[in-house]
């Protein structure tokens, strides 16, 4: 099966609830973060074995991003059940394009347990150029996509994403009382450093400071929920990355930071929204005196192309840029119809 830390039934693992129950569990890959644990962002993960059940953990974060022949021997179902945030940038989406890969080429059912996304209610941002492709980018969809994982999955099957256009034999367990309108919070963190719901509904917006100099607080107990860096002018907030579990090695780590506390979003109406918001990065760039260092070569990766920031260093405001998403959007939104299995 495919899991980590989300997939609890009740109080228990899923892990734990199986074998509990009888089932024949052979091994477990894991995506980023790891399993049971959370390792840091980026950070590469060995195989191991599961303390509490002598399992195999097999790491798709580390010297493979796809299960190996070898290892879907013997295995008639991989169970996917990792807990998504709606969001093109986030890790496990491309490893569920692995594992349905992996399990079209060895003739392998593939269930997925769909369960929510906390950021399921909106479509917006833009379609990457497909001659950027990465681990954070897969896909041609938007920033954030508006279908759980289930539907996701649906998707990539349906529009033959996977190698050389084969579709896998793909089962969704669909969720119940869920629609794309419901605001649901997670019960437990999907990752390090989005610990919480503001964190959760924050991150498709303030994601893409990743690929600047500016840090998102990663390294203090609010990551994604504030955005700051020495050369930003003091506006009365300010805070210092520190080395801390699921970040030992922040940006910027151990230097004062001015920047915008975000921790109240959820209190002053900025989130949840419908839409991405934008406004924070272009201040944060019409603020930075060296605009010629603000953005780092992940920018790109992570907008899919450069384009946006081309369209930021030319003075394009948010009305300008999002305008040039619509065509892009219309006809993903259109695609998108085919798979949902909720209610809009």
């Amino acid at each position: 099966m495919a899991a980590n830390q989300t997939a609890i039934v009740g109080k228990l693992h899923l892990v734990d609830y199986l074998l509990e129950n009888g089932i024949d569990v052979r091994l477990i890959f894991s995506p980023e973060h790891g399993f049971r644990d959370m390792a840091d962002d980026g950070a590469l993960i060995e195989n191991k074995t599961d303390c509490t059940t002598g399992l195999p953990v097999i790491s798709l974060y580390g010297k493979y991003r796809k299960p190996l022949p070898d290892q879907m021997k013997g295995i008639d179902i991989v169970l996917f059940d990792i807990q998504d945030v709606g969001v093109r940038f986030y890790t496990y989406i491309s490893t569920l394009h692995y594992i349905m890969e992996a399990c079209a080429e060895n003739d392998v059912r593939c269930i997925v347990l769909d369960r929510p996304n906390p950021n399921g209610f909106y479509v917006d941002g833009n379609i990457p150029d497909t001659a950027h492709r990465s681990f954070v980018g897969m896909h041609p969809v938007p920033v954030v996509h508006g279908m759980t994982i289930g539907e996701y999955a649906l998707m990539i099957n349906g529009e033959k994403w996977l190698k050389d256009g084969n579709t896998c034999d793909l089962v969704v367990v669909k969720c119940e009382n869920y629609d794309h309108n419901t605001f649901y919070e997670l019960p437990v963190r999907p990752s390090p450093n989005l610990p919480n719901q503001t964190s959760v509904y924050l991150y498709p917006s303030i994601c893409f400071f990743e690929g600047t100099s500016i840090s998102l607080g990663r390294g203090t107990p609010f990551p994604f929920q504030v955005y700051g860096s020495p050369l930003l002018p003091d506006k009365g907030f300010s805070f210092t990355p520190r080395s801390m579990p699921g970040s030992g090695k922040p940006p910027l780590l151990g230097i004062k930071c001015y920047g915008t506390d975000l921790r109240d979003a959820i209190e002053r109406k900025f989130v949840p929204s419908p839409r991405l918001n934008l406004s924070w990065l272009l201040d944060a760039y019409n603020d930075y005196p060296e605009k010629d260092k603000f953005f780092t070569a992940y920018f790109d990766v992570l907008a899919g192309g450069p384009v946006l920031r081309e369209q930021i260093i030319s003075g394009m405001n948010e009305t300008q840029i999002k305008a040039t998403w619509e065509d892009g959007l219309e006809q993903f939104c259109k695609i998108r119809l085919k798979y949902l299995l909720y209610k809009e």
